[in-house]
C-alpha cells in the first residue's frame, strides 16, 4: 500500500485543526492509502497542539521558524512515498486523493493542486477573492506556473529534487517552491474537478487588508532569489506606479489643477479594472466584476506598501501559520 505523509503548518488554529485533519484522514481512506499526519505547530498559545495529538497528528512544536522551514522540518521526519501539504484551515473533499493519484499515475502533471472555495458563510469580499482564481467547470484541469501550498501533492522525489522549501522567506515560499519545480522540469496542474474549502477567510476588512499587505511583502525576496524577471516586476512596478500617480493627483488637486487630478485619479483605476475583467471574465458576473475592481484597486495600493515596508524588514516576526 502506498503511504503519504500529510504535512501541516499552524499556529492558533484550535478553531480549524480537527476539521482539517479529520477531512485528511477521509480522504486517505477514500483512497485506500495509509496516512501520517504531521503538525507542525509554531509555538500556537491555544489548544491547537492538544486538538492535533488527539486526532492522532505528531506535533513538533518549533516556535520562531519561517514558514517554509516549518514545512521543511515536517517533511523530514516523514516516511511516506508522497507528500502533501496543506493548511491547518482548510477542509480537503473526501476525493481529494483518489482524484489526485490517478491525475499523476496518468502521466497528466507531477505537482498537483485543487482550486480552493470559502464556505457559504464568508464575507462577501473573501468570496470574490477568493473566486478570482476558481475556473469555470468546463475548465476541470489547467496546467499553472506556481501552485500555492494551501494544497500541494507531490512524489517526495521531486521534492527532494529542489531542496525544499526556502527557509528564508516569510511568505511567497509556495510560489518559490513550485517556480523551482517548474525549472526541474516538474508538470503543475491546478484542478477544478472538485475544491477545497479555505475556513480561515478573512472575517473583516482589516485582516483582508493585513493579509495582502503581508503576502505582498515576498516581492522583494522572490526577486532576490529568482533574479530580476518581467513576471516578477510587473506587479510591484504597477503598483508603485499607483501611489506615484496618487501622489500627482493630490499635488495637481493643491496645484489648482482639479481636471489634471481627476485624469491622473483614472490612470489608477484602470490597471485594477484590466486585472478585474481578465479574472472575472470567465465567471460572466457583472457583480463579481465590479467587486474585484475595487478589491484590486485596494491590493495595487497594498502591494507598493507591501514592497516599500519590507525593504525596511518590516514584520519579520510575524509568526508562520498555515
Amino acid at each position: 500500500m502506498n503511504r503519504i505523509s500529510i504535512i501541516i503548518p499552524m499556529y492558533n488554529e484550535a478553531r480549524h485543526i480537527a476539521r482539517t485533519l479529520q477531512a485528511a484522514r477521509h480522504a486517505a481512506e477514500a483512497a485506500n492509502v495509509e496516512c501520517e499526519l504531521i503538525v507542525v505547530d509554531n509555538g500556537s498559545d491555544d489548544q491547537g497542539p492538544d486538538i492535533a495529538r488527539q486526532f492522532g497528528a505528531q506535533v513538533l512544536v518549533l516556535p520562531g521558524l519561517l514558514i517554509g522551514a516549518l514545512r521543511n522540518r515536517g517533511a523530514a521526519i516523514t516516511s511516506g512515498e508522497w507528500l502533501a501539504f496543506i493548511d491547518a484551515d482548510v477542509e480537503m473533499p473526501e476525493n481529494w486523493l483518489k482524484l489526485l493519484f490517478d491525475l499523476e499515475s496518468g502521466g497528466q502533471a507531477d505537482v498537483i493542486g485543487l482550486d480552493l472555495h470559502t464556505p457559504a458563510e464568508a464575507p462577501w469580499y473573501a468570496d470574490a477573492w477568493q473566486r478570482r482564481t476558481l475556473r469555470p467547470d468546463t475548465q476541470p484541469l489547467h496546467v499553472v506556473q506556481w501552485l500555492p501550498t494551501c494544497n500541494l501533492l507531490m512524489r517526495r522525489r521531486w521534492f527532494d529534487k529542489v531542496g525544499g522549501f526556502n527557509e528564508q522567506l516569510r511568505t511567497g515560499e509556495d510560489k518559490e517552491l513550485t517556480m523551482r519545480l517548474v525549472d526541474a522540469g516538474a508538470k503543475l496542474l491546478a484542478v477544478n474537478q472538485s475544491v477545497a474549502l479555505h475556513w480561515g477567510y478573512e472575517g473583516s476588512w482589516r485582516e483582508w487588508m493585513g493579509k495582502e499587505l503581508w503576502r505582498q511583502g515576498s516581492h522583494l525576496q522572490l526577486l532576490r532569489t529568482h533574479g530580476p524577471s518581467l513576471r516578477l516586476l510587473r506587479f510591484p512596478l504597477l503598483s508603485i506606479a499607483a501611489w506615484l500617480i496618487d501622489f500627482m493627483a493630490i499635488s495637481a488637486l493643491f496645484d489648482g489643477f482639479p481636471h489634471h487630478s481627476l485624469l491622473m485619479l483614472l490612470l489608477t483605476v484602470l490597471p485594477a479594472l484590466a486585472l478585474s475583467l481578465r479574472q472575472s471574465a470567465r465567471h460572466r458576473d457583472t457583480l463579481l466584476t465590479l467587486q474585484l475592481w475595487g478589491l484590486h484597486w485596494v491590493r495595487l495600493h497594498l502591494a507598493g506598501a507591501g514592497f516599500i515596508l519590507s525593504l525596511c524588514h518590516w514584520n519579520a516576526r510575524r509568526p508562520a501559520r498555515g
